[in-house]
């Protein structure tokens, strides 16, 4: 009997406990429920499949009841999205039947993989034919689509599943897509290649009703190279090599951003690969279990986490879940500046791969076939996304390379992009989501062609680039608490009192050996008019104040808040 069946029949066995709590399976604290938590209770949401294909999609949007619509549709990666023409000052103001438009966003779950070709076509058709040609590549390797209608997903899932790809638990409370390298398999620093892990979560645990009621998003990333943010993950497998046992894997655990960032915690345990899905599996339950279900603002793993530590979270998994003790392990080690993939790198077996930069992940349908046609013209046949928005054109004969940088540059993806277009990531924004109060990708593309013509006389300088990131509302889906240079989303006031799109400010945040979330400077915001002198003015100080190879956020940690602002 797996640990997933024995905790989920005592979860789901009545409990004479009365006790409200956080509202833990474990503890018998079933109420008070949210209305999430409601409707999840009512049927597994994964069962709202059948009715979308019988019934809504025949018989139109007006059909849906709000349950489904804003609910159980993120089982199958569907939210509707944000209505033409509010502006961010009425995001949290207006009731969600106000917001929604009668269009949906889709999002395509990757799970670590390498693209084929014929996938990549695939999704370059469902852009065309139903999503007017939308396709942005997300820090998460997903692929999202926007103006899907609801007659039409029928057609889209049918499409996309005859390519082997699946919209299955893309949104929801549930096991997200599970971040991979881009390069797993081929890169020449890896020891161990963990898609097998991969694909063996995939096929025992998404779309299975055992884990399709979580209290909240579960993320996950799995990788040898530290390239999949693990620090920032609910759950997460980065590559160690154990003194006694060799290549394995280092476990960490309750990691997450939004409005109150986590780093992940390491439970000091090494993981075989062959039993990464089983581990994985036990973490995920644990969520299930204990997780905090009554407020939905506590219900990220990372909460649990912070209460518990990670000896007790260690405790529990061995004794309740894995019935084992985990090996003791050290610390994998986590790289000092971002590997994003991006240029000309050899792989192990003599090849090379070649990593791209879309603007802050936007990308077409158009983009997605022009870049099969150049794959397919200069031989390769398989693409990746990486967590940082980029693509990565993998298995390139070397004799082809610079015809294949050449002809991925000319349909908009650049292998030598600019340090501004390399080191800038947005979200979705205003423009489809319904959260946002502010412009990200169309802003955050015209601050790249800025910046660009502003300092480029000192982008020689930089070493790396300076990382920046739009975030359309407080969630920091573009991760702004991890970036140089991390820009929220809100109204702010105008030199003449007038309220206008603006962002609060974050400097000096980073990921990798000296992880640390960026510093707020008091009471400073920025207009969106302003933002691009604001941000020549920091990076130009930078470049004339530093101190040796003092990095960005060395440098932010180091000066006062005058040189900040």
């Amino acid at each position: 009997m797996t640990a997933t069946t024995t905790r989920s029949d005592q979860a789901r066995r009545p409990s004479a406990s009365t006790e409200k709590g956080e509202g833990q399976w474990a503890l018998g604290q079933r109420e008070p429920l949210n209305h999430n938590e409601a409707f999840k209770a009512e049927e597994d949401p994964l069962a709202v499949r059948g009715r979308i294909e019988d019934v809504y999609a025949r018989e139109g949007f007006a059909s849906i009841p709000s349950d489904d619509l804003r609910g159980r549709f993120r089982w199958w990666g569907l939210y509707t999205q944000r209505r033409p023409g509010i502006d961010g000052g009425q995001t949290a103001t207006l009731e969600p039947h106000e917001l929604d438009d009668e269009y949906f966003m889709m999002r395509i779950r990757v799970d670590g993989q390498a693209l084929t070709l014929p996938q990549l076509r695939a999704i370059a058709d469902v852009s065309e034919r139903y999503g007017r040609g939308t396709a942005d590549v997300t820090d998460r390797q997903n692929i999202q689509l926007h103006w899907v209608r609801i007659e039409d997903v029928p057609a889209i899932w049918s499409a996309l599943e005859e390519v082997g790809l699946s919209t299955t638990e893309a949104c929801g409370d549930v096991p997200r897509a599970i971040l991979g390298s881009p390069v797993a398999g081929i890169a020449a620093a890896e020891l161990v290649d963990p898609t097998p892990a991969i694909l063996e979560i995939k096929r025992r645990y998404i779309g299975n009703p055992e884990l399709s009621n979580l209290p909240r998003k579960f993320k996950t990333a799995i990788s040898w190279q530290w390239d999949t943010v693990p620090e920032i993950n609910d759950v997460s497998f980065v590559g160690v090599v154990h003194p006694e046992h060799g290549p394995g894997f280092d476990l960490l655990v309750g990691g997450g951003l939004s409005t109150s960032a986590h780093f992940a915690q390491r439970l000091g345990a090494w993981v075989p690969l062959e039993e990464i899905p089983e581990v994985w599996e036990g973490v995920c339950a644990i969520f299930r279990d204990y997780g905090y279900r009554r407020l939905r603002n506590r219900a990220r793993l990372k909460y649990l986490m912070a209460d518990w530590g990670a000896e007790r979270f260690r405790k529990v998994l061995e004794g309740e879940y894995l019935h084992r003790a985990l090996v003791d392990g050290p610390a994998a080690e986590a790289p000092s500046a971002p590997i994003d993939h991006v240029g000309i790198h050899e792989q192990k077996d003599g090849r090379v791969y070649v990593g791209v930069a879309p603007t802050v992940g936007r990308v077409r349908g158009t983009t997605l076939r022009g870049l099969a046609d150049a794959v397919e013209r200069h031989g390769g046949g398989r693409v990746a996304f990486t967590p940082l928005q980029k693509v990565v054109v993998l298995d390139v004969d070397p004799a082809q390379a610079e015809a294949l940088v050449a002809d991925l540059a000319a349909v908009g993806l650049p292998a030598r992009p600019s340090a501004w277009r390399r080191g800038t990531l947005a979200c979705t924004g205003i423009e489809f989501c319904k959260l946002a109060i502010v412009d990200t990708k169309d802003r955050a593309t015209a601050l790249v062609a800025e910046l660009e013509e502003r300092l480029a006389d000192v982008e020689p300088q930089l070493g790396q680039p300076v990382g920046i990131s739009l975030n359309g509302c407080p969630n920091s889906c573009a991760r702004i608490q991890t970036s140089d240079i991390g820009l929220k989303g809100q109204i702010v006031r105008d030199a003449d009192g007038n309220r206008v799109p603006g962002y609060q400010v974050h400097l000096g945040g980073q990921l990798g050996a000296e992880a640390g979330f960026g510093r707020k400077i008091r009471g400073h915001k920025v207009t969106e008019a302003e933002l691009g002198d604001y941000v020549e003015r920091v990076v130009r100080r930078y470049v004339a104040d530093r101190q040796g190879d003092e990095t960005f956020a060395q440098w932010t940690t180091r000066v006062d808040d005058e040189a900040l602002s």
